[in-house]
């Protein structure tokens, strides 16, 4: 494999809730957690229960290469329960040596750390983030920052793309972020991860517009791929009974939509809807590759190289 091969890993492809069973077990049931390793740098977009079988194997790699320490770098879309709730259960943030960049949005007027910190306080968990043994540097990040990975555990910059000089260096990882409010209360980070002339775009969460959102077309323009939230059917999104609109996620039809006007080259359905199973999940990718061929169906354990 080449040096320059980036490699997407999904450890949680569901939304809204977990769902083990035999009726998920081919797509699988955790929700939102992706991997993505650029050479020496590990990133990990959101923490949902997929983070808890991502933990395991970070340990087992660990100890694969000598008891080299875990270092990741983080990347939380919003701070919904779907997004946060493996992180409590991460086995490298319970080991002393492992360094943890931790960033995500700001929510209201609550910071990134305040805001995580909620999902592990008593009575709703025993073990406190700041009780935690790891080394973990937590950060906003919102439109104007750019994220800059070097290969050392201290090597993570977050620079104001306005006020500062950024290194062009293309063996950096460098992320960007497009905060989008198509999502309810206070949107979403969507994800730009670069390396050595890859791009994926890490999109979840997100409802799609009229001639589809124009600013993420921009953002995501000419991606290797494209992840983006395609959790309801046309038929559940308009159902009148139990309508779907406003609720913050979109169609595959919407993911489509902005994967051929971005002319991103890969297109993943991800943030599946819990309730279906693997069949009919199966039968949503194969509807969509009569569109956009480059079209696949996140599952559990996929992964894809570029």
């Amino acid at each position: 494999m080449s040096d320059d091969t980036m490699i997407i890993r999904f450890w949680g492809v569901r939304g809204s809730y977990p769902v083990p069973g035999p009726r998920t077990v081919h797509i699988g049931g955790n929700t939102a957690c992706v991997e993505i390793q650029a050479g020496q740098h590990t990133l990990i977009l959101d923490a949902g229960t997929g983070i808890i079988n991502l933990g395991t194997e970070l340990m087992r790699r660990s100890r694969t290469n000598g008891g080299q320490a875990v270092t990741a770098t983080i990347l939380f879309s919003n701070m919904h329960n779907d997004h946060t709730q493996g992180f409590p259960f991460f086995d490298p943030a319970y080991v002393g040596a492992s360094t943890l960049h931790i960033l995500g949005p700001k929510v209201f007027e609550s910071d990134l750390e305040e805001t995580l910190s909620h999902a592990m306080l008593p009575p709703s968990f025993p073990v406190a983030i700041e009780d935690l043994p790891s080394l973990k540097i937590l950060r906003n990040v919102n439109e104007t920052d750019i994220v800059l990975i070097g290969p050392r555990e201290a090597d993570v910059q977050v620079l104001n793309i306005y006020h500062n000089e950024i290194d062009p260096s293309a063996d950096l990882v460098r992320v960007r972020t497009y905060h989008s409010y198509a999502h309810p209360k206070s949107g979403v980070n969507i994800y730009s991860i670069a390396w050595r002339g890859k791009t994926v775009v890490y999109a979840t969460d997100t409802e799609g517009y009229v001639q589809s959102d124009q600013r993420l077309v921009k953002f995501a323009k000419d991606a290797d791929v494209l992840i983006h939230d395609a959790q309801y059917r046309i038929e559940d999104y308009t159902n009148p009974a139990k309508p779907k609109q406003g609720w913050g996620h979109s169609t595959p039809d919407m993911a489509m939509a902005v994967a051929q006007a971005c002319n991103a080259k890969q297109l993943v359905l991800f943030h599946h809807e819990p309730t279906y199973d693997d069949a009919t999940i199966r039968m949503i990718e194969q509807e969509a590759q009569k569109v956009f061929l480059p079209t696949l169906a996140a599952y559990e354990g996929m992964e894809l190289k570029i």
